[in-house]
């Protein structure tokens, strides 16, 4: 089981510029690939202080030119957004950039704020016909001339320019949940990244369970990759209440998650307050105490052994979310933490 980097800005605080967010952001992606790692993800939201990230392309163009073996991911490309000749070309020119590390991630989205904004008022659930015409035409522009008439896009033939470095294309990756989305992933021949968010370890044996299932139901496509990717914090073994900061800041950061998707309230200049603790008194799955047992918490030995279930399991990939809203410097003790004692592990 190889191990990836999920990363983004993050803001909570005014007084931190946002060079310093993308120089901490640079910092973390290049001890990732110092300490072993095999890809760094970077995703796509907007208008959103607490997850910053307008298009994952610049800041991995930026880190191709400073890295060499880590592999460049987008994750997720948000499909509504985008015109199928744009996701061709900027991801063929950040793989020409890389020398063939891009990786893409695609989604339908999932914030009704964004859509609101981008997209017209689309009902964020509409998304996922989007993401079904988008792979298949991207993968064709990919590989040469190409004409698409489709419920969404229609354009003459045209080919991605640049060409990508990797043939015949680089590898994709669908952010799926359901199991029409697993379905539709592997028929397509890409990968598949999941996030059981604050359920458990549960959630992980369900989730793989639909992925073998659209995997059984395709036995004409080789099979593809699983990710999962977890909120994940290290603590030392001699701060045995060391879990309960990184808990507490993950509860921040799904409380601020909520805000953001009820879309009920108004930001103010990129921020907006967490939901009260208060809403969520009969959400269990929300305490600090049910986030140690939920999010890949602990101390090396006990998130080793999670993780060799993980692997047991048949996940590809592992994915070190670490996105929480603690400080950077907590970030980055945790992120030396599991390269030092848990990557080890598993090489």
């Amino acid at each position: 089981m190889r191990f990836s980097l999920f990363v983004h800005m993050e803001r909570w605080d005014e007084e931190i510029s946002h060079r310093q967010l993308f120089e901490n952001l640079s910092e973390l992606a290049l001890m990732a690939e110092a300490g072993g790692f095999g890809t760094v993800w970077i995703g796509e939201h907007h208008a959103m202080e607490y997850t910053i990230s307008p298009s994952p392309m610049p800041l991995l163009a930026h880190l191709a030119a400073k890295t060499s073996t880590v592999r460049l991911g987008a994750g997720t490309i948000i499909a509504p957004f985008w015109h199928p000749l744009r996701v061709a070309g900027e991801c063929a020119l950040l793989d020409v950039i890389s020398n063939g590390r891009m990786e893409v991630g695609l989604a339908r989205g999932a914030y009704q704020f964004e859509f609101d904004r981008l997209a017209g008022g689309l009902p964020a659930a509409d998304g996922g016909k989007h993401l079904r015409e988008l792979v298949p035409a991207v993968r064709a522009l990919w590989q040469g001339d190409y004409a698409h008439d489709g419920e969404i896009w229609q354009f003459p033939t045209s080919t991605s320019v640049p060409k990508p470095v990797q043939r015949p294309t680089p590898p994709m990756w669908i952010a799926a949940r359901d199991p029409a989305s697993h379905d539709f992933a592997v028929a397509q021949g890409c990968n598949v990244m999941v996030t059981p968010l604050m359920k458990g370890d549960e959630e992980v044996v369900d989730l793989k369970r639909k992925f073998d299932t659209a995997v059984a139901n395709h036995p004409e496509v080789p099979r593809p990759d699983l990710m999962v990717l977890r909120h994940t914090h290290i603590h030392s073994p001699d701060e045995p209440d060391g879990w309960r900061p990184a808990a507490e800041a993950i509860n921040r950061f799904y409380r601020t998650f909520d805000a953001w998707f009820g879309n009920k309230a108004t930001p103010q200049n990129g921020f907006l307050a967490p939901s009260p603790e208060a809403k969520f008194e009969d959400r269990p799955e929300f305490r600090p105490e049910s986030l140690h047992r939920t999010a890949m918490i602990g101390t090396p030995v006990e998130v080793i052994e999670r993780l060799r279930a993980y692997q047991e399991l048949g996940v590809d990939e592992y994915s070190f979310w670490i996105d929480n809203s603690l400080p950077h410097e907590e970030k980055r003790k945790s992120l030396e933490l599991f390269i030092k004692e848990v990557v080890p592990a598993f090489q």
